[in-house]
């Protein structure tokens, strides 16, 4: 039964992520270079894709938990998607949708449910933030990669979203600084994002020993008000 809740449960996230990934080559146009890509949202739900379905083909072939450093680098990813997104439209919304608001159910999908499914496949049933060397270096690796991609080749070919300072940057706030304080920003969340790698990390350990004392309780309780045979 466990293991068929557990399978039903990744064919429904593979099949959600993937559906919004498609969904998106269908909802903007083609007219600014990167198109979907220049968003780390995009980023988020691309790696949702890709570990939602390694994920699935681990438990339809009946096998252990695996890619590890994957499925604790993409949840992480997808927290910072979660984080820095709320943060910044409770803020304003135009910091982040610049082309004004979206669909409700896109905009809570991306920002809201997928991730925390990413993150409950990750830290409940996949248990992975144990490879902590290859984990916490596919994250940092993630995040340097794109800030390479936007800075040196998304803002140089786009001429818009237009800011006080430069122009072509995906999120219209980022124009409006200047390249240092954009640096200490990308700094701050890289910093945020081993933040919240150690965070799952330790809660994982904390959940699963608790759980694990609590079933040793049990069977303790249980040994001992178990009948003893006649001699």
């Amino acid at each position: 039964m466990q293991f068929m809740s557990i399978l039903r449960f990744r064919y429904c996230v593979f099949g959600v992520a993937l559906g919004y990934w498609l969904y998106q080559f269908s909802t903007d146009g083609y007219d600014t270079f990167g198109w979907r890509f220049r968003h780390l949202t995009f980023w988020g739900l691309t790696g949702a894709v890709c570990a939602a379905w390694l994920m699935l083909s681990l438990s339809r072939k009946g096998r252990p938990p695996a890619h590890n450093a994957l499925s604790s680098s993409v949840a992480v990813l997808n927290a910072m998607v979660l984080f820095l997104y709320w943060k910044l439209y409770f803020v304003d919304p135009s910091l982040v949708n610049g082309n004004g608001p979206i669909v409700w159910h896109q905009e809570y999908y991306l920002h809201l449910v997928g991730p925390l499914l990413m993150i409950g496949d990750a830290v409940f049933i996949n248990r992975a933030f144990k490879d902590h060397l290859a984990g916490v270096s596919l994250t940092i690796g993630i995040c340097l990669t794109y800030i390479l991609w936007v800075e040196t080749i998304v803002r140089p070919l786009n001429i818009k979203p237009i800011g006080s300072v430069t122009s072509g940057l995906p999120y219209p706030f980022l124009n409006d600084m200047v390249f240092t304080q954009r640096a200490v920003f990308y700094a701050t969340t890289i910093a945020t994002a081993l933040i919240i790698y150690g965070a799952l990390g330790l809660f994982k350990t904390l959940f699963f020993k608790l759980i694990n004392r609590k079933l040793l309780s049990q069977r303790a309780v249980f040994s001992r008000s178990k009948p003893r045979k006649a001699q």
